[in-house]
Parts: C-alpha cells; structure tokens; sequence
C-alpha cells in the first residue's frame, strides 16, 4: 500500500503531506487541485513508461507543471512510500527546471527500512539524466529496485470521460492487447474476450453487475476476426440483433467501464486504482453500485478517487475523505475526522454537510 505521499512545487499544488488508506475519496469545488494531484500520477505512469518528456512536451513544458513557473519554483519534488509486508520501501525524486523549458532528474532515490531497523538502505540513482533509472536499476539488482519498479508502474491512472464516436472503446481493438485494462478502456472488448475465456467467474459477475445498472442488456457478443481484432458487440434481452459500441450511451458505456475495472480478477487488480469523477453521466442508482465497488475492491487493492458528487459521497465513510480547498494561490488537503462532525453527522448525510460547505472542499 502507499503509505505516504509528499508532493511540492507541482501545478497547484505548492506543499502537501498526505497520509493514505485503502480508500481515498477527494472532495473539492472545480480548480481546488483534485485533477492535479490525479494527474501527478498520470506522469508516473509516462515516467516509468520511459517517456517523461514526452509528457512534459505535451503538457505544456515545464513552465505549466511547476507551482507558478519556473521563477517561482524551480523544481518539483516527490517522495511516495510504500508499506511491503516487513519493510517500509521510498521512491523519491526531485526534477530540476532546465534549458528547452524541460525537467530533469536532480536526484532519484531508492530506500528501504526493514521493521526494527533504524537506519534504511538507500541508493541514489545519479542527477542530470532526462528519463527515470529506476528500470536500469532493476535490471541490476540494486536493492529495492524491482520492488518499487513494480509498484510505482501498477499505481494506474484512468480516464473514461471520452465516450465520442472516435474513443478508443468504441473501435476495434487487437484481441492479444490484454496485459491489462488500458486507462481509457480502449482495450475493453479484448480484456472481456479473454475473461469469458480464462476466468468466466469474473466474467459473470461482470455481466449479472451491468444488468443492476442496465437492466436491458442480455450479455456480450466477442469474437476475434480473421486480424485477431475485437469490438465491443453486444445484445439486448429478448432479441437476436447484435447491437454495436456505438450503440450503447455515454453513462451506460462509462459505467462498463468502471464495472469492469473494479470486477476483474483479484490477481491482477493494479496496487493502486486512480479515478477522476467516475459519476459523469452515471444515475444515482448506477453511481450508488459503482460506489460499492469502489468500497468493495478497497478491501484487495487501494482506491484513490477524486469526486464532486454528493451522492457518490454520502457512500463511503468520514475518514475516506479528503477534503481539496483552493487556499490562497495552493491547494490544501485535509482528512475528515468523523469525531468533529458527530453532531452534523446525527442530522444530515456526509453529502448534505459538504453542500452545505462545512467540511470545506465545499461547492460554494
């Protein structure tokens, strides 16, 4: 599990500590930083991936993803621990401002502190280099190194909010890309396809969840043609006509996504499963059973969401959230403690509270 994530000088976010827990639900107005520290994650994901500078290009260079620019705040520095089994393992890292409006490594640290020990084993990865060691040091053998490599690459970003007629999960798609489900879904119908046939019990349990939610579609229709490619047909109770992707609406194709991404094998859950508003375009009624599988998955991996739906809020507990206020020119993230809301929580939901903007994070 991540324990503990520290995180300065990027976008708005100019200096946070955050403790985590299996389930972390952010709360907060549009621009309190929510998206922001999503996104962090995101250029984890590109970072282990070996294309940080691609995304630094593609976001805007350097000067869009430091507190304020460059002259403001030089570097971005982050330090993520995780709790594995008898020891405590750390990645930090710190990126420095350079010419091109570029980011590179100014440091790149490993550690690891074995319980009972007092000091921990660290190694330093070297500075002035423009993608992530960490892979390098895996292969190796430096201590630690597999170990956060697999980590840091299985805390997994996704966005469902593109369902046009040009998303990936309505096309076709190879049916052997199924390593795991991609953070757009646009291998959706290939992962389906391989569940029905490897591990019909979460395929099932997949199917009977969608039919909660929509109570008229029957099952999938997955076959690979003739260029092992898949696209994500389906049927409708009561007929024989096999409907296409682009005949599912957005919020229905939004929420097979979430159901298949929460529902897949337990063995390969990613370590951290990272969601933006997954209740854009759901029904209360579709939001209340995604809701519990969010609670449901956070018992065998850890879930951190970020929301702005009272309704999705009102399901999880107090200490779940967190609440993201915009302070001044940075973002603060602050914990709920239910002992301060006691006499709030006797006579409205957690969702009434935050609208009626006592928690902070609040909509006004």
């Amino acid at each position: 599990m991540l324990k503990r994530l520290a995180l300065y000088g990027f976008k708005s976010i100019k200096a946070m500590e955050l403790e985590l827990r299996p389930l972390n639900i952010l709360i907060g107005a549009n621009g309190a930083g929510k998206s922001n520290l999503i996104s962090f994650f995101k250029m984890l994901n590109e970072m282990m991936a070996g294309r940080f500078q691609q995304y630094v290009g593609v976001s805007g260079r350097a000067t869009s993803l430091l507190h304020f620019g460059p002259k403001i705040t030089p570097q971005i520095e982050a330090k993520l621990e995780f709790e594995v089994e008898n020891r405590l393992d750390t990645y930090q890292v710190r990126l420095f401002h350079a010419a091109g409006d570029t980011l590179i490594f100014a440091e790149e640290t490993l550690s690891f502190l074995q319980t009972g020990y007092i000091d921990p084993r660290t190694n330093h990865l070297g500075a002035g280099h423009e993608e992530s060691r960490l892979r390098q040091a895996a292969a190796e053998e430096i201590a630690a190194a597999k170990t956060l490599q697999y980590l840091l690459n299985r805390c997994r970003v996704y966005h469902f909010h593109d369902t046009s007629s040009t998303a990936g999960v309505r096309q076709s798609s190879y049916a052997g890309n199924t390593r795991w489900l991609m953070p757009d879904a646009g291998n959706l119908a290939a992962l389906l396809l391989r569940f029905r046939e490897e591990n019909p019990l979460s395929y099932q349990n997949i199917v009977r969840t969608i039919r909660l939610i929509t109570p008229f579609f029957d099952d999938f229709d997955l076959a690979a043609d003739a260029s092992h490619q898949v696209i994500l047909n389906w049927r409708e109770k009561g007929s024989d006509q096999v409907f296409g992707p682009h005949q599912f609406s957005d919020g229905t194709l939004r929420a097979i996504c979430l159901v298949t991404l929460l529902l897949q094998p337990l063995d390969e859950l990613p370590e951290l499963i990272i969601v933006d508003e997954p209740e854009l375009g759901l029904h209360p009624y579709a939001l209340n059973v995604v809701a519990a599988l969010f609670s449901k998955a956070s018992h065998y991996t850890q879930i951190l969401v970020s929301t702005q739906s009272s309704t999705f809020l009102d399901s999880f507990d107090t200490e779940d959230v967190i609440t993201v206020n915009r302070e001044g020119q940075e973002s603060q993230f602050r914990r709920l403690n239910s002992a301060e809301l006691d006499d709030w929580l006797d006579e409205y939901s957690l969702g009434e509270i935050w609208e009626k903007n006592v928690i902070g994070g609040g909509p006004h």
